[in-house]
C-alpha cells in the first residue's frame, strides 16, 4: 500500500485518529510515520500530553503499518497487545511517531514505535505493539 492508498482507506470512516488530529506523513518499505498535536484534544488535566493519546498514536501507526504488509482483500491485522513507556512530558507543539517492523510473520507482526517531540527531538514515548494477522471470510 502507498501512503495515498492508506489515506483514502482511512478517510472512508471517522476514527479516533481523526478526533485526536493524527496525520500520517510517510509510508516506506522500512517504516510508517505520523504526527499528532499536543493541545486540548490530547492533554491530560495537568496540561501535559496524555499517555493514552501517545498509545493511540502508537497503535494507529503500528496498525496501519501492519495492514500495509498484507493483502487487504484477504487479511486484516488486529491488535493483540500494546505497551508503552512514557519518558518525557510535553505541553505543546507536535509529537512525531515512527513505527518500524520488528517481526512480520504469517500470523503475527510486532512493531516498535518511537514518539519524539517534533521541535526538540526528545524521546517522549517508546511503545511496542503485537498484531494478529487474520484471514477474512471469503
Amino acid at each position: 500500500m502507498t501512503l495515498d492508498e492508506v489515506m483514502a482507506w482511512t478517510a472512508a470512516r471517522p476514527t479516533l485518529a481523526d478526533a485526536l488530529g493524527i496525520e500520517l506523513t510517510a509510508l516506506t518499505a522500512d517504516y510508517i510515520e505520523g504526527r499528532m498535536p499536543v493541545d486540548g484534544r490530547t492533554h491530560q488535566p495537568m496540561g501535559l500530553l496524555h499517555g493514552g493519546a501517545s498509545v493511540a498514536l502508537a497503535e494507529t501507526l503500528g496498525s496501519v503499518g501492519a495492514a500495509s504488509r498484507v493483502d487487504p482483500a484477504k487479511q486484516a491485522c488486529v491488535g493483540l497487545e500494546i505497551n508503552a513507556n512514557h519518558l518525557k512530558g510535553v505541553r505543546d507543539g507536535w509529537v512525531r511517531g515512527r513505527a518500524t517492523p520488528v517481526h512480520v510473520g504469517r500470523s503475527t507482526q510486532v512493531w516498535e514505535i518511537r514518539i519524539t517531540h517534533e521541535e526538540t527531538g526528545a524521546l517522549v514515548c517508546i511503545s511496542r505493539i503485537t498484531m494478529a494477522v487474520v484471514d477474512l471470510p471469503r
